[in-house]
C-alpha cells in the first residue's frame, strides 16, 4: 500500500488488500481510501471534519478508526502521502516519545530539544533574516554566557543523544569558546549538531577549537552557488569563495584526521531559482570528490514561498519547480548516490504531484502557552526563547516569548517548573506568527488538531494516527 499513490487504479488495489487479509472490511473500502487520501494529504484535519465529509455517523466513523488501527497497510499509505513528511518526521516521533502529552497534559519535564543560540554577532545580512540590521550581543557577555551553557550542558539528563543542537540567532561560529562548550556536551555522551554558516570554518578556527572536531555533524546553510547570488542574499562581497574554500578544506581535514563528523548542507529554493537545482547537485559532487572516501553526508532542501497567499504555487510554476527537482534527483543518482536528501513537508509533496496541506499558522491558531515541554531556545544571556525564530536581540516583540531566564541561582529546570506552574499565557499579535519555524508551525498544528478532537469526545482516536 506505499505504492497507493502512485497506482493506476487505487481503489482496485485497496479492494484486493482487504479481501485477501482484511476481509470484514471489504464493505468499508470506499470510505477507507477517501480517509487515506484525506489524512495522507491533510493530516492535521480534525476528525469531525473528517466525518462530516465522509458523511456518516460516530458508529461507522468509529468502525473506519478501528479498521486504521488494525490493518498496518492503511497506516502506511497515509504516511506515503503527499503530506508524510509531517507525519513521519515531526508527528509520529513526537507521539512516539510521549512528547504530545507532556504538552497537552502540562507535566514539568525537560524540554524534549534544547538549541544553544550561542553567536554573538554574524557577518551577514540575509534579507529573508528576521535579524535586525546590526545587532548583537555585547563581547563582555561571552564568559558569563558560556559558563551559562556549560551548566545547560551538565543539567540535560544524556539518555537522549540528540537532546541539544547549536544554532541561531547569530552565527554559532563567531563564539570563540565553541569548541569547548562541543567538548563538554561530547563528554557526556550528546551528538551535537552545529548549524553555520560555514564563513568562519577556516582551519585556524579549528585550530583554535579542537572541541569542533568532537561534533557529530555540520550543517551548512548556502545562499547561493556563486558570489553573485551570496552577495544579493548575504550582502557580502566573494563570500561563495570563501565557504566553498572552507567545506573543500574541511572534506580534505576530516578524510585526513578520519574523523567521523557527518557534514551536511541546507539549500533553500527562493522563488525564480529552480532551475539553478543541478548546479546544486554537481557544487555537492565536487564537495565530494575532494574526499571521495567520506562524500557529503546529506542535504536539507527547502523553499522559501512564505510571501505567496497560503504559500501555494501557481500550476505553472509548480509544474517548473516539479521538473527541476526531478532533474536533481537524477543528477543525484547519477554523481552522489550515496547522498541523503530530504526534501522537508512542501517539497515532498510537490515531487509527488499531488497537492498536500501546507501548514500555515497565524496568530488566531498561535497557542497562548505554547509548547514548552518540546523545545526551548537558549540564547548567550541565558534568555529562554519558546521558539525558534525569537531569539535575535532586539527583534521586536520576541521579548514576550521568552519563558525566563538562566543565570547564576536559575536552571533551566527552574524555568519550565515556573512557567509551567504559572500557566503563561501570551496573547499571540499581527506578526508573532513569523517566530515560529516549519517545526513550530507543525507542532501547534497537531496541538490544536488534538485539543479541538478531545472536545468533540474522540478521546482513544485523537489525531487519526499516533
Amino acid at each position: 500500500m506505499t505504492a497507493f499513490w502512485t497506482a493506476p487504479d487505487p481503489r482496485a488495489a485497496l479492494r484486493e488488500l482487504l479481501s485477501t487479509a482484511y476481509p470484514r472490511a471489504v464493505a468499508d473500502a470506499d470510505l477507507l481510501l477517501s480517509l487515506t487520501r484525506k489524512y495522507g494529504t491533510s493530516p492535521f484535519t480534525t476528525l469531525e471534519t473528517a466525518r462530516r465529509e465522509l458523511a456518516v455517523d460516530r458508529v461507522v466513523f468509529e468502525r473506519l478508526l478501528d479498521t486504521f488501527d488494525q490493518v498496518p497497510e492503511l497506516r502506511a499509505a497515509v504516511v506515503a502521502g503527499p503530506a508524510g513528511k509531517y507525519w513521519s518526521n515531526t508527528v509520529l516521533p513526537l507521539e512516539s516519545k510521549g512528547i504530545i502529552d507532556n504538552i497537552l497534559e502540562r507535566r514539568t519535564v525537560t524540554p524534549h530539544i534544547v538549541a544553544l543560540y550561542p553567536g554573538p554577532t554574524c557577518m551577514f545580512r540575509c534579507h529573508f533574516c528576521v535579524r535586525v540590521t546590526g545587532a548583537r550581543y555585547e563581547n563582555s557577555s561571552l564568559e558569563a554566557g558560556n559558563a551559562m551553557f556549560a551548566s545547560v550542558i551538565d543539567e540535560i539528563p544524556n539518555d537522549n543523544p540528540y537532546a541539544m543542537y547549536v544554532s541561531g540567532g547569530l552565527e554559532p561560529l563567531t563564539n570563540p569558546g565553541l569548541g569547548g562548550l562541543i567538548a563538554r556536551a561530547a563528554g557526556r555522551g550528546f551528538k551535537m549538531v552545529l548549524y553555520t554558516n560555514a564563513f568562519a570554518l577556516t582551519s585556524q578556527t579549528l585550530e583554535r577549537q579542537p572541541g569542533l572536531w568532537d561534533l557529530h555533524a555540520i550543517r551548512t546553510s548556502m545562499y547561493g552557488l556563486n558570489d553573485e547570488e551570496y552577495e544579493e542574499t548575504t550582502g557580502k562581497r566573494k563570500a561563495f569563495g570563501r565557504v566553498k574554500a572552507n567545506l573543500l578544506n574541511f572534506q580534505k581535514l576530516r578524510a585526513a584526521r578520519e574523523r567521523p563528523v557527518r557534514l551536511g548542507l541546507s539549500y533553500i529554493i527562493l522563488p525564480g531559482r529552480a532551475s539553478r537545482l543541478t548546479r546544486l547537485a554537481d557544487f555537492i559532487a565536487e564537495l565530494s570528490d575532494a574526499a571521495p572516501d567520506q562524500p557529503i553526508d546529506f542535504l536539507n532542501l527547502r523553499e522559501d514561498y512564505s510571501g505567496r497567499p497560503d504559500g501555494k504555487l501557481p500550476p505553472g510554476e509548480r509544474a517548473e519547480l516539479q521538473d527541476a527537482l526531478n532533474a536533481f534527483a537524477e543528477r543525484v543518482a547519477s554523481r552522489i548516490p550515496s547522498l541523503n536528501v530530504d526534501y522537508g513537508y512542501a517539497l515532498h509533496s510537490i515531487r509527488s504531484g499531488t497537492e498536500a496541506e501546507l501548514i500555515r499558522i497565524k496568530p488566531s491558531t498561535m497557542r497562548p502557552g505554547a509548547h514548552i515541554q518540546a523545545g526551548v531556545q537558549v540564547d548567550l544571556l541565558g534568555d529562554v526563547y519558546l521558539y525558534r525564530e525569537a531569539g535575535f536581540p532586539g527583534l521586536k516583540g520576541a521579548e514576550r516569548y521568552i519563558a525566563g531566564r538562566i543565570e547564576p541561582g536559575t536552571t533551566l529546570a527552574d524555568v519550565v517548573a515556573k512557567f509551567v506552574a504559572d500557566d503563561r499565557r501570551i496573547e499571540p499579535r499581527d506578526g508573532d506568527e513569523y517566530f515560529l519555524d516549519g517545526f513550530d508551525q507543525a507542532l501547534t498544528a497537531r496541538l490544536n488538531q488534538l485539543e479541538t478532537d478531545m472536545a468533540d469526545g474522540w478521546h482513544t482516536s485523537r489525531g487519526f494516527l499516533r
